[in-house]
């Protein structure tokens, strides 16, 4: 029988090649220098995947100037290969487009869950191939465990920074690919192990903003791209009165207080965006409470079909927390009855399904939110 290497690969670790996705943060050099520590075989690969303008220069996030030079810096330190692959133009179509396309649309995107499919586990996959790597290794904080050749996602021990959400579009190829080392770590035992390592990054800030988003200003962002995207339009009620008027629907998500603007006795949320007539539905707080949740584009990640046969959960926002649901596929389309109330859901988001088991909360797929 096969001994396994510690990341489930029928091999010693000397004689198995792995790429790392090194972004410059403490996470993904950890995961190198981990991978170095254990005997593998580690190239890493940094993307450069936009031009930084001065304000995302300056701004907390990933995969800027900085970050590169860091990751550099890292592989010198870990003895190890680096190569810097430049998918700027693959990154602005895969997601910068996407993203600005969905606003327009009157939905709230999510660009890090269209990065991983597009660029990371697509492109940086086929990468690792051409390298004849045997893993994909990355410092998401997601658990995977992998019986038979293949592989399940579970949510990463440390709920703070479990990221199993933005991973709910994977393919089961190319989950059984890809490798988590810090699933089973929290963040401050990372930070540990990167001190030890003697990395440059180990006290690092973590990244905070959307990466080609400076300082949250997503607007702008679109501005620059489409600058004829701030139409006004009419700000309605539930009734169909106009109450007010706004200046882009880009410049509103679902569940929003501030920035409408109207005097009313109870506060006023944005209920509905109608992008087709360029008018904001607003109304009160009770008006977005939502049982029912109609999803686009299924991704099943498990390989067991007895998953949804247990007790479901489900996820509508990156911070929110799992709700108990029914959930009801019907080929790339499913309907979720939420069993517990839940506000804000918007179009555009994520919706991810859980079951529990022995090892966790084990992540069995999930679906766009289109209703």
């Amino acid at each position: 029988m096969s001994k396994f290497n510690s990341i489930g690969i029928a091999k010693d670790p000397k004689d198995t090649l792995v790429v790392v996705a090194m972004s410059g943060g403490v996470d993904s050099s950890t995961v190198a220098g981990i991978m170095k520590h254990e005997g593998y075989n580690v190239i890493g690969v940094t993307l450069k995947l936009y031009n930084e303008t001065q304000e995302t220069a300056k701004s907390k996030q990933c995969c800027a100037g900085q970050d590169i030079m860091d990751a550099k810096r890292v592989a010198e330190k870990l003895k190890i290969e680096h190569k810097i692959l430049y998918y700027q133009d693959k990154f602005k179509k895969g997601v910068i487009d996407n993203f600005i396309d969905s606003y327009l649309n009157g939905e709230t995107p999510i660009p890090c869950v269209q990065c991983n499919q597009t660029v990371k586990f697509n492109d940086l996959l086929k990468e690792a191939r051409r390298l004849n790597a045997d893993a994909l290794v990355t410092g998401h904080y997601v658990k995977s465990i992998t019986k038979n050749h293949k592989t399940e996602m579970y949510r990463g021990i440390d709920l703070n920074r479990d990221q199993s959400y933005f991973l709910f579009n994977t393919t089961k190829e190319q989950l059984n690919f890809l490798r988590f080392p810090l699933g089973n770590l929290l963040k401050k035992e990372t930070r540990n192990i990167a001190k030890k390592l003697d990395l440059n990054v180990a006290d690092k800030p973590d990244s905070q903003d959307i990466c080609f988003v400076p300082n949250g200003d997503y607007a702008s962002v679109i501005e620059k791209f489409k600058p004829n995207s701030f139409k006004k339009g009419n700000i309605k009620d539930l009734e169909g009165k106009v109450v007010g008027v706004h200046d882009g629907i880009i410049n509103y998500t679902i569940g929003q207080r501030k920035g409408i603007k109207i005097s009313n006795k109870e506060p006023l949320y944005v209920i509905k965006i109608i992008a087709k007539t360029n008018e904001i539905i607003v109304g009160t707080k009770k008006n977005l409470i939502k049982k029912t949740i109609e999803l686009r584009n299924l991704n099943i990640m498990t390989n067991d079909d007895k998953d949804f046969k247990k007790e479901l959960f489900v996820k509508v926002r990156s911070t929110g927390k799992l709700i108990k649901a029914k959930i009801n596929i019907d080929g790339e389309s499913a309907k979720i009855d939420l069993l517990e109330y839940e506000q804000g859901i918007a179009p555009g988001q994520a919706c991810v399904f859980y079951s529990k088991n022995n090892y966790g909360y084990k992540v069995l797929g999930g679906g766009w939110i289109k209703s």
